[in-house]
């Protein structure tokens, strides 16, 4: 946990897509200090006719190598937050070709009572986490 959702539009490789994941998830280890197998990551693509994603009036451009990312997770103090987003936008740009106007980030904040790892439980809240 966090869960990370991927939207993008359709036109990556699987190693693409693969690289990308595997390039969120070092960054997100090294941003939020959680356990390697802590992985739960969702890609979700789309025809660019289905898929809106402006620049806000920053004056940037977007390209089809747009990745928007939603966070899922406990509160993160401000200052992990920015380390995920500048880590994450150097990373990859390097890794995957991704120019760093096409990343835009957003998290979505819950609590430990928001989890169920799996068997009807409520794994923060029992102290198995």
């Amino acid at each position: 946990m966090p869960l990370l959702k991927f939207h993008l539009l359709k036109g990556r490789t699987d190693d693409e897509v693969d690289r990308l994941l595997e390039t969120t998830h070092r960054v997100m280890l090294r941003s939020f200090r959680v356990p390697e197998q802590d992985r739960y990551q969702i890609v979700s693509e789309y025809e660019p006719s289905r898929f809106r994603a402006l620049d806000t009036g920053l004056g940037f451009e977007r390209t089809e190598k747009f990745v928007l990312l939603e966070v899922v997770s406990r509160p993160r103090s401000k200052a992990d937050k920015i380390a995920f987003y500048e880590n994450l936008c150097h990373e990859l740009a390097s890794e995957c070709a991704v120019p760093p106007s096409d990343l835009m980030i957003s998290f979505v904040e819950n609590t430990d009572e928001d989890w169920s790892f799996g068997h009807g439980r409520a794994q923060f809240l029992e102290g198995d986490l």
